[in-house]
């Protein structure tokens, strides 16, 4: 299987601790990646290394063959106000990268409307962003990654804040949107049930080094 990320012999350090020792793992392309591990391992602190080093071209350590602009980072929910005054459809827009002209041509309009129909939210669109629900909202925050038309989708602890059945309805979307695309997605998680559900491998950070396994969907 073709990966789309290499990690080789890295040591990661943060001033008071050395969090990882020589890593050596690969993201596998088109598959969705848990990366697990205790709180405080270093989930986050890894990823935010990896890109770091893609962004300012210091990648011994890390060989991919993707354009930086073709990677999109989505966080954990964030706090909106109730009064957020824009609708889903211009927060959605907000992603769009290549953009000759202010405003949306025609081609754009119809990728956005796409966009929408696959994140479930073209009901809602002209909806303020605030008055949406906690499902709605990171829905917003993923359709907005996905108008970069990223290759790589990293989503730390994006599931944290919502409940069951927002969480399941999140993950069962992404894996739809896989199957059509070349998409790979990496997905910081504690959630077991997640990883069983929807994992296609998984990276579990411990003891200073990481361990990949495949594992069998039970969806």
């Amino acid at each position: 299987m073709e990966n789309i990320l290499t990690v080789s012999h890295l040591d990661l350090r943060i001033p008071d601790r050395l969090l990882f020792s020589d890593l050596n793992f690969s993201f596998p392309k088109n598959q969705l990646t848990c990366i697990t591990g205790e709180n405080g391992v270093g989930k986050t602190t890894l990823i935010k290394h990896l890109l770091n080093d893609l962004e300012h071209s210091r990648n011994q350590h890390v060989q991919t063959k993707l354009d930086r602009n073709k990677i999109q980072y989505v966080p954990q929910l964030r706090n909106i106000d109730d009064d957020y005054p824009l609708c889903i459809r211009d927060f959605v827009a907000f992603g769009i990268k290549k953009r000759r002209l202010p405003w949306n041509s025609g081609r754009i309009r119809r990728k956005i409307a796409l966009i929408l129909q696959e994140t479930k939210l073209t009901k809602i669109a002209d909806h303020p962003l605030g008055h949406a629900s906690g499902g709605e909202k990171q829905r917003a925050y993923l359709a907005q990654a996905l108008c970069a038309e990223p290759e790589l989708l990293i989503l730390d602890e994006a599931t944290a804040s919502l409940d069951t059945v927002s969480k399941n309805f999140l993950l069962k979307m992404l894996k739809n949107i896989m199957q059509k695309t070349d998409l790979t997605v990496l997905f910081i998680t504690h959630d077991p049930e997640l990883i069983a559900k929807y994992g296609d491998y998984e990276l579990n950070l411990h003891d200073h080094t990481a361990t990949l396994t495949k594992k069998e969907a039970q969806n």
